[in-house]
């Protein structure tokens, strides 16, 4: 079969793989559908100390089952699936207090097992064990399920800012993870969202999508002094910064309200990890800072539903799709920062 294998930083190849076969409690499936995460790009350009070379890429996947492994109750060949990212051990303290996206001893598809960038996919027991497969409705596209798994892990990020009725609620990224933010907060009451982003192409492409209340250009406006205008004077509620960039994180406690969220989305540069953070906004506004990584399972299985009942719709968010050996360009296209949500179909 074809796979897109990382060797090492700037080194993934397409190339030929033997097929993987299941072994007990697991589960092959030919790989319908693998999206493309900003996180791959990453991957591609720096590595991951997580990622145990060499290693098939890709972690947002949806496709068929055509192997049972021995033990793998409530499965058969044909069932349209989902499949998690993140692993959870399910027995760590952490996991024992329903946290399981900071499991300590999380393992992830396309870093310690080999990921959806390939025509058939090793569904590992350990996924089956924490309930990470979800059955595709029917109607419901192999495209449109990959989706699934970067939607699950908004609704984390959604649920640790706290997003909810009446708010305004900011989104910094006008990516696919901005995209969806914007749609999620909708979906949980928030009565204005805006949307905030540097690039002018990115962010008319993605507000024409997802209609926000407000697109505010980064490139040529104070985006603070925009949002204070915008809500006179008063801030926002919720600030999601849905990009690795540290200025906005900080432009975030500057445009937070009092008692309001800064959610630190986006994952920083690991060389250079530190922001200034104004402690008197925290201190005397009483405004919070809140991370966000990665999702459960049972995030999984609400993103799902919630794309499957049209609630989040993602179709239109897929701005282009590619062959398995067009999965490298795909990512260089992400790296650019071309369309929106790129696919790769095997």
């Amino acid at each position: 079969m074809r796979v897109v294998r990382f060797y090492a930083p700037q080194d993934v190849r397409a190339e030929d793989a033997p097929e993987p076969t299941a072994g007990p409690g697991d589960l092959v499936i030919r790989v319908r559908n693998c999206s493309i995460c900003g996180t791959d790009a990453k991957i591609w350009h720096s590595g991951h100390p997580d990622l145990r070379p060499p290693r098939v890429l890709g972690h947002e996947v949806a496709g068929e089952v055509v192997e049972v492994g021995e033990g793998a109750a409530g499965w058969s060949v044909g069932d349209r699936v989902q499949v998690i990212a993140a692993i959870p051990d399910d027995t760590c303290h952490e996991c024992r207090n329903g946290w399981q996206t900071v499991c300590p001893n999380q393992e992830r598809i396309g870093y310690q097992h080999d990921g959806g960038f390939a025509e058939l996919m090793r569904v590992p027991a350990k996924v089956l064990a924490v309930d990470g497969v979800n059955r595709v409705p029917d109607g419901l596209s192999f495209a449109e399920a990959s989706v699934a798994e970067p939607l699950s892990c908004v609704i984390n990020g959604q649920e640790q800012a706290r997003v909810g009725e009446g708010q305004t609620v900011v989104v910094v990224g006008a990516g696919p993870i901005g995209c969806l933010h914007v749609r999620l907060a909708r979906v949980r009451g928030a009565a204005r969202v805006f949307l905030i982003e540097l690039r002018p192409q990115r962010l008319e492409l993605a507000a024409g999508l997802v209609a926000p209340d407000e697109a505010i250009g980064a490139d040529t406006t104070d985006t603070v002094a925009a949002v204070r205008g915008l809500t006179g004077g008063r801030g926002a509620d919720v600030i999601i910064v849905a990009a690795a960039s540290a200025k906005a994180q900080e432009d975030g406690l500057q445009m937070a309200a009092r008692r309001g969220r800064v959610s630190f989305f986006g994952g920083l540069p690991k060389d250079r990890p530190a922001v200034t953070c104004d402690a008197n906004i925290v201190h005397y506004r009483e405004v919070g800072i809140v991370g966000a990584n990665g999702s459960s399972p049972a995030h999984n299985r609400q993103a799902l539903a919630l794309i499957a009942s049209g609630a989040v719709p993602v179709a239109d968010l897929i701005t282009h799709r590619l062959p398995l050996d067009g999965a490298i360009e795909g990512i260089h296209m992400v790296t650019r920062g071309e369309g929106i949500k790129v696919t790769v179909e095997a």
